[in-house]
């Protein structure tokens, strides 16, 4: 049987990425804009608040000190580690090659899931959005479906050109957030502002496990900086800067933007309003401090919020895939960049198709866009890059310790340990209370929460096939970085 030698993969005169395009804004803007701030704080924030009392904000300021010392060995390893397949070569150079397959594996059905699913998100949003402001019921496929086409279109063109399209989404998204800030604070909250939601009696509380099961979710998404490495200016400065740019802004903002709502209704009230209804928690707020139409706008940019967030993942995912093509391990015509805009659009038209494939079939089953497209299929594949940090965390003092190298034990050991148990208790967190993910039954997040491992042993046996099979794929498997040693500019 033949096979794919690291000099054969793509010919050295084949379009390659577009170097030096992204700066440190211009990553950090891919992957704030995969977390969705908008949407994850009016949709879910509300739930936290419900059933995890007025300390929620600090459950999301706890998730992001966790996620921060987890970056720190992370763009440690990054200094390091020059493939453009991110996680599943951080865990190669660390774990070895069987894992490392393994978690490439999970890595493009985790990134895929967290997608495809938001294409039910952004039917039934936009459904919402145009019911509440003119009335109308629209059907969600054809939502999902143009969406498909738009963000495939994104994908295609040049990633600075998605760079500005989610710079001007998440400006939106954002600014809709701080103008509902500013309206709460300068009228003072419904009752005074109060500081009660970081004091321990409220932070130290049985709902608060709820509270960082909802807070780690909010951030899924945010380690893809890695992935544009092969696209940034200075990566060795630009990709660790993204990183803490990314987890610090998330981990504040939506610590203040939690706590600014409770203030729209008051430490004793926000619990009940939260209850009576969750989804209209921000609406009813900037209404009442800002005015009807910012309700109005928030509405609309709740839609540009998901098409940022689709677009995001879209962009992570086609690199992901081109990364695995010049490794030889999915089909070499994935690995195709465009000559003019110098994209993966092989592997970007891949992904839409399987989109389609996977959101009609929700449809033609009769499935509801939320409650069953977006959250069961999004829920496995935050779980599944849940477990890819956890590995890459583990990953990193494992690789240090076979390497010379000039960096520090803080980094290196400390960190990535601490890291470990903080992820790994993450985990916990979010598959004890899978129900309230999924809405499912058990036997529905039984099979939820199978899949990444069961992905993951998929994988193993990947790698030992392989390894029998096609030796050459599997000794350079993430060796060196994905195209560049035959790649010119």
């Amino acid at each position: 049987m033949s096979v794919t030698t690291p000099e054969e993969r793509t010919p050295s005169t084949a379009a390659t990425l577009r170097s030096g395009s992204l700066g440190t804004a211009d990553i950090a803007f891919f992957v704030v804009s995969a977390a969705a701030p908008l949407t994850v704080m009016a949709g879910v924030a509300p739930l936290a608040i419900l059933l995890g009392g007025i300390g929620a904000p600090a459950g999301y300021l706890i998730a992001g000190i966790t996620l921060a010392v987890f970056a720190v060995g992370f763009t440690t390893m990054s200094r390091h580690v020059k493939s453009g397949g991110a996680f599943y070569a951080y865990i190669t150079r660390g774990l070895g090659r069987p894992v490392g397959i393994g978690a490439a594996l999970l890595a493009l059905i985790g990134y895929n899931g967290m997608e495809i699913g938001v294409y039910g998100l952004l039917g039934s949003a936009t459904r919402d959005t145009v019911h509440a402001l003119f009335g109308t019921d629209v059907p969600w496929l054809p939502i999902a479906l143009a969406g498909l086409l738009v963000i495939g279109y994104g994908g295609y063109r040049s990633v600075d050109f998605g760079a500005k399209v989610l710079g001007v989404l998440l400006v939106a998204e954002t600014g809709i957030l701080l103008l509902l800030a500013g309206g709460v604070l300068v009228k003072g909250g419904a009752h005074g502002l109060s500081g009660a939601s970081f004091a321990p009696d409220h932070v130290l509380v049985s709902g608060t496990a709820v509270v960082l099961a909802f807070a780690f979710a909010a951030f899924t998404g945010f380690e893809s900086t890695v992935i544009y490495r092969r696209e940034a200016r200075d990566p060795e400065r630009t990709v660790p800067r993204a990183t803490y740019v990314a987890v610090g802004f998330l981990g504040l903002f939506y610590a203040f933007v939690a706590w600014v709502v409770i203030q729209a209704f008051g430490d004793q009230q926000v619990i009940a309003a939260a209850a009576k209804d969750p989804g209209g928690l921000f609406f009813s707020a900037i209404t009442t401090f800002v005015g009807g139409w910012a309700a109005d706008l928030m509405h609309v940019f709740i839609v540009t919020s998901v098409l940022a967030s689709l677009l995001a993942f879209h962009n992570a995912i086609n690199r992901y895939t081109l990364a695995l093509a010049e490794e030889g391990v999915l089909p070499k015509a994935l690995g195709r960049i465009h000559p003019r805009h110098r994209s993966p659009y092989v592997a970007g038209i891949a992904q839409t198709a399987l989109g389609a494939v996977v959101v009609t079939g929700f449809w033609a089953a009769g499935a509801d866009p939320y409650g069953q497209l977006l959250l069961w299929v999004n829920t496995p594949g935050m779980i599944g890059l849940f477990v890819l940090q956890l590995l890459a965390a583990v990953a990193v003092p494992c690789y240090f310790r076979r390497v010379a190298h000039q960096e520090g034990a803080l980094r290196t050991v400390v960190a990535p340990v601490v890291a470990t148990v903080l992820l790994a208790t993450a985990i916990g967190l979010v598959v004890t209370h899978i129900d309230l993910f999924t809405g499912a039954s058990d036997a529905v997040n039984s099979v939820l929460i199978g899949l990444a491992p069961a992905v993951f042993v998929v994988g193993l046996g990947l790698a030992w096939w392989l390894r029998r099979k096609r030796p050459e794929v599997y000794a350079a498997f993430a060796d060196e970085p994905a195209g560049q040693s035959t790649h010119q500019p």
